[in-house]
């Protein structure tokens, strides 16, 4: 079984800073790309920031300059990192992970269960 734990949400004024982590754990031989995506009340699940194994980072245009996307593989977690916070970034952030649980199975995407950035003015 495989297990995506978000942390770091919270509550913070416009213009501060959060740090998210996403800790992967369980049964996993190998995780490829990863993301940070985000969904606020009324809206779809939008992109954020994604990186690949190699460290290759894509990043949404109202986030770029402001967030920075990074992971640790050794310890199988993902960080995002928020600066200059809008009210507009308030919503629920979600880790997404590209894993194989053993050299021969299959890639399937996993998500974390969220974790809530609330940013006030």
């Amino acid at each position: 079984q495989v297990q995506l734990v978000e942390s770091g949400g919270g509550l913070v004024q416009a213009g501060g800073s959060l740090r998210l982590s996403c800790a992967a754990s369980g049964i996993i031989f190998s995780i490829n790309d990863m993301g940070w995506y985000r969904q606020a009340p009324g809206n779809e699940r939008e992109t954020v920031a994604v990186i690949t194994s190699g460290g290759s980072t894509n990043y949404a245009d109202s986030v770029k300059g402001r967030f920075t996307i990074s992971r640790d593989n050794g310890k199988k977690t993902l960080f995002l990192q928020m600066n200059s916070l809008k009210p507009e970034d308030t919503a629920v952030y979600y880790c997404k992970a590209d894993i194989k649980q053993n050299r021969w199975a299959k890639e399937y995407i996993y998500w974390g269960q969220g974790t809530q950035v609330t940013v006030s003015s």
